[in-house]
């Protein structure tokens, strides 16, 4: 029996051997786009957020940015602080709900992405272009469909 049988028998079934497998392929993958984010000092959370805000030119709150997270990350407060030292966003209460704090990506976080775009596109391309269009397209819409059990 070879280690990959070996270790494909380890698990209950083939969905449990698909959740592994999914979990660590988004390792991998995450592994390199750490590397390629490294240059730009910021962490993958950082990041996210950054992304989400330039897809919002009028800002979003907290919680607002919490619903589009990647991943859950309890403590969005303090990692919004982290960007905003750095300058790479900016925070204002709303003058018609004093309670709302509205998140906006300044200059300086627009031009660290565009820096990051192609590192990041030409990674990706690297980690799943062999999978061709049609493989890519597949994929997504078969893990979209995972997505809706919550």
């Amino acid at each position: 029996m070879t280690e990959k049988t070996s270790a494909s028998r380890r698990f209950g079934g083939p969905e449990e051997n698909l959740f592994v497998s999914l979990l660590r392929t988004a390792d991998l993958l995450s592994r390199n786009v750490e590397k390629v984010l490294k240059t730009g000092d910021v962490s993958p959370t950082q990041y996210n957020v950054l992304r989400i805000l330039r897809g919002a030119p009028d800002g979003l709150t907290c919680n607002e940015i919490g619903k589009r997270m990647i991943t859950r990350d309890p403590d969005i407060t303090r990692l919004l602080d982290r960007l905003e030292k750095r300058g790479l966003i900016s925070r204002c209460r709303e003058t018609r709900d004093r309670r709302q704090v509205q998140t906006r990506i300044t200059p300086e976080g627009l031009h660290l992405l565009k820096e990051l775009d192609g590192p990041v596109t030409e990674l990706h391309r690297q980690q799943l272009g062999h999978l061709g269009r049609e493989g890519v397209r597949r994929l997504q819409e078969l893990l979209e469909k995972a997505q809706r059990v919550e």
